[in-house]
C-alpha cells in the first residue's frame, strides 16, 4: 500500500473526507432539508485523521536516506581491483546507466540509472568514488 505522502495518494484521502464531511450533509440538507451532523463530523474525523497520518510520515522521511541509496552498496559491493566503474550511453535515446565492469572478462553490472547530475554524485557519494570513465 502507497504511503500517504506519495504522489496523488494523498489527494484521495482529502477529497473522500471533502464529499463526506461537506458536498454529502448538504446535498442531503437540500434534498429533506435535515441537515446531517454526523457525516460533517466523520468527513473531519477522516481529514484530521489524514493529517495526523501525512505529518508523521514527512517527520520520518526528512532527512533520510532511502531504503535503496542504505542499501545499495551492500547489495551491489564494488570492488576496485577488479572493477572499473563505468557510465554506459546510449547515442541512440541518451539514456546513461552507472555500474560496474569487471576488468579481467568485461562483464557490466547496472547499478542505476543517471538521470541528472545530483543522481551522478549519489552514485559516486555510495561507492565513494572520484571519477567515472563514460563508454558508448
Amino acid at each position: 500500500m502507497p504511503k500517504i505522502n506519495s504522489v496523488h495518494f494523498g489527494a484521495v484521502w482529502i477529497v473522500i473526507s471533502l464529499v463526506i464531511g461537506i458536498l454529502l450533509p448538504a446535498v442531503i440538507w437540500i434534498i429533506t432539508d435535515v441537515f446531517c451532523w454526523g457525516l460533517s463530523v466523520a468527513g473531519g474525523i477522516i481529514l484530521l485523521g489524514f493529517i495526523i497520518v501525512f505529518s508523521v510520515e514527512m517527520r520520518q522521511d526528512f532527512g533520510k536516506r532511502s531504503y535503496y541509496e542504505r542499501y545499495l552498496s551492500e547489495d551491489i559491493p564494488f570492488d576496485p581491483d577488479k572493477q572499473t566503474a563505468v557510465i554506459k550511453c546510449s547515442i541512440c535515446t541518451g539514456e546513461q546507466v552507472a555500474g560496474f565492469k569487471n576488468k579481467e572478462d568485461g562483464h557490466f553490472t547496472e547499478v542505476m540509472l543517471i538521470r541528472e547530475a545530483a543522481d551522478l554524485a549519489k552514485f559516486k557519494e555510495i561507492y565513494k568514488i572520484a571519477e567515472i570513465k563514460k563508454e558508448y
